[in-house]
């Protein structure tokens, strides 16, 4: 990147939606139906409990992060998770992660957050390396159970 173009983070749009829609397809190495998609996006952006940030560089979105914030009876005060976080291939290692998760930090402390949350695909080693540069400790295994179309 050139030092003479900062990078911007800021509060995703709807007019975001096309490169993040692309980021959440590379990043779950799929290609979702981009109607749902698109209401889905619209329906989080929306969602006074989420915060969804936008890393631009020289107007062009080149990472992004999505955070919902939930109350829960466990914690007894909001908790934030990060649902995705993503920045391009050729923009790594520039610092953008710890710029959205800064930022990130920032906004939800002033939320009243007690902590941040994030799970992540046990192959991604290099985000869990990240993850604990952040601060973040690993505490917990995250369990899962999909619905398939034979169940019904």
């Amino acid at each position: 990147m050139k030092a003479d173009k900062p990078i911007e983070i800021r509060k995703a749009e709807l007019v975001d939606f096309e490169k993040i829609y692309a980021f959440v397809n590379e990043l779950e190495e799929t290609v979702y139906d981009r109607t749902q998609q698109h209401k889905i996006y619209q329906a989080n952006i929306s969602n006074k409990n989420n915060i969804y940030l936008a890393a631009q560089w020289d107007n062009i979105i080149v990472g992004y992060l999505a955070c919902h914030i939930q109350l829960l009876l466990h914690h007894s005060a909001p908790i934030a998770e990060i649902q995705e976080m993503f920045v391009m291939a050729e923009y790594r290692k520039e610092g953008l992660g710890k710029m959205l998760v800064t930022e990130l930090k920032k906004l939800l402390k002033d939320r009243g957050v007690e902590q941040i949350e994030v799970t992540s695909t046990l192959h991604r080693a290099k985000a869990h390396q990240f993850y604990e540069r952040e601060g973040f400790k690993h505490t917990h295994k995250k369990f899962i159970y999909k619905f398939s179309i034979e169940q019904e």
